[in-house]
């Protein structure tokens, strides 16, 4: 009987059968598999049904997880209601770049050829096609005899010669208050010389509308000064055949992209612009295309993707011409218009157009944008063309080829988000695999856990009984077996005898007494 319970002491406690087990699992189905019984149908159909159950949650568990792995996202679309509301930034370009009257000889020397004006031996190329006024001047200005041409700065040119806003704007009123010229700022884009109102730039503060429809947002009329458009005898990427304006509403984070982005307003109508502020937020991958940490710009403090295109453009003008354009940032030299002819324009052109992989620009996951409803009427009528030509001293064909009015307003006080998200997430998963789980196998975390407990024990047990266990269980066996031979010296009790020794006999005290019948190592013991 102690030999038995060493053995079992040296194994470990052996762990219960799998008839015990499997009748106090939890797991459904497995006391009916591995019950006391002999092998019967019953168990038999048993195990198929619960065979047949887990090939069908694993096959189930294997497409919840591809189905997770694919990171699939859902967009939300909302709309919340606003007491006030930042008004966007108005930026707008003529589409005539150059007045003529403030083309001078020196400019017309410098870039005739690039305005197409003049051809490469400074001549007028087609006097046919030419207004017999403009021809006047033109030939007057083109003559070049004893001529001393000027140093010439594309900048300076823009500015100079392109439309004022002092005499394009007729009206201005902002939320039904007078504005004026002095509220918008000069911003140059491909365009030329352009103007942004509510730019929020040089420590003005945003303007703010507190409601929605026509008569709250910004109402302009224009001139667009037809009569000062530049004549076009040919085509180069300075000439424009359009007359009006280009307009882009966007936030005041970002640059205007007029040339990319822009709507065109026409001269003759009255152009109402419906907005709604749109607030886009998207998902970082894998389940978006977003980045959380956006790149740094060369010539901006901001991240916007606008702002990435226009550093990128100006990155690729340095880098092939050795120059920039006039609207590009930076403290490169300014193009000459020789450079804008022969490469600035062209290698612009294919950039935008054909070359896909050099300006990468992610998308950032925060972004503003307004949507448009645009709407428009004839302007002058009938009944107001006689009144707007006397108004500004004006013929009533002029008004009606230049006179142009913009009206920009929220169409409601809201915004609308719209919103990634991701459709299935980790909570989904596991709340999707407990669910099958119990629907097939009537089982639950702990069940799992009760599985491994189980196997971990009976492992544990095979282990031991092989390997080191025994190892362990033959050096406590010699421990054992020492103790016991003490044990057995004290039992039999061989100092009896002893006491009994001849009266009168004594020992020196560093002397051990040594009886004739018991060994030395008995003496010691007594």
């Amino acid at each position: 009987m102690e030999l038995k319970a060493e053995e079992e002491e040296v194994g470990g406690v052996q762990p219960v059968s799998i008839q015990a087990f499997a009748s106090s699992s939890t797991l459904h189905g497995l006391a009916h598999i591995f019950s006391y019984e002999r092998l019967s149908l019953k168990r038999a159909l048993w195990a198929l049904c619960f065979l047949g159950s887990l090939a069908v949650l694993l096959c189930v568990c294997t497409e919840r997880v591809q189905y997770y792995f694919h990171y699939h996202h859902v967009t939300k679309l909302d709309e919340v209601a606003a007491s006030q509301l930042t008004f966007p930034a108005v930026t707008l370009c003529n589409l005539n770049e150059f007045r003529f009257s403030q083309v001078s000889k020196n400019d017309l020397y410098h870039a005739g050829e690039l305005l197409a004006l003049l051809n490469n031996r400074y001549e007028i190329p087609d006097t046919q096609m030419a207004d017999e006024k403009q021809l006047e001047i033109l030939q007057d200005k083109a003559n070049f005899r004893s001529f001393k041409p000027k140093p010439f700065n594309m900048r300076e040119f823009y500015d100079r010669a392109g439309h004022d806003i002092r005499d394009m704007l007729l009206s201005c009123h902002f939320r039904g208050e007078v504005c004026s010229a002095e509220d918008f700022k000069v911003v140059f884009t491909r365009y030329g010389k352009c103007y942004t109102f509510n730019s929020g730039r040089d420590g003005r503060p945003r303007l703010k509308t507190m409601k929605g429809g026509t008569g709250n947002g910004l109402e302009i009329m224009l001139d667009i000064q037809q009569d000062e458009y530049l004549p076009v005898w040919g085509e180069t990427d300075e000439t424009s055949f359009e007359a009006g304006i280009k307009v882009q509403i966007h936030s005041q984070d970002e640059p205007p992209f007029i040339d990319q982005l822009g709507f065109g307003v026409a001269p003759g109508f009255q152009t109402f612009v419906a907005c709604q502020e749109q607030r886009l937020i998207y998902l970082p991958p894998p389940w978006g295309t977003c980045k959380a940490v956006t790149m740094d710009l060369d010539f901006f403090d901001s991240y916007s993707i606008t702002a990435c295109r226009i550093d990128c453009e100006t990155r690729y003008l340095v880098e092939n011409c050795n120059c920039r354009m006039v609207h590009m940032p930076g403290d490169a030299p300014y193009c000459t218009p020789e450079q804008y002819k022969e490469c600035a324009d062209p290698a612009l052109d294919f950039l935008v157009e054909k070359d896909q992989e050099y300006c990468v620009c992610e998308m950032p996951c925060n972004l503003t944008r307004y949507g448009k409803e645009l709407s428009m009427v004839k302007i002058p009528s009938k009944a107001s063309a006689k009144y707007l030509a006397k108004k500004f001293n004006k013929s009533e064909q002029y008004i009606g080829e230049n006179i142009l009015v913009l009206d920009i307003f929220f169409e409601v006080l809201n915004y609308e988000t719209i919103e990634q998200k991701k459709a299935y997430e980790i909570a989904g998963l596991l709340g999707d695999i407990g669910g099958q789980m119990g629907l097939f196998i009537g089982a639950s975390i702990l069940t799992v856990l009760e599985l491994f407990d189980y196997a971990y024990e009976v492992i544990k047990h095979k282990l031991c009984r092989r390997g080191k266990c025994q190892k362990e269980a033959k050096r406590s066996s010699v421990d054992k077996g020492v103790a016991l031979s003490l044990d057995d010296v004290k039992r039999h009790n061989p100092c009896e005898s002893l006491r009994g020794h001849p009266a009168g006999m004594t020992y020196a005290a560093n002397i051990l007494p040594h009886h004739p019948a018991r060994g030395t190592f008995e003496d010691f013991t007594c």
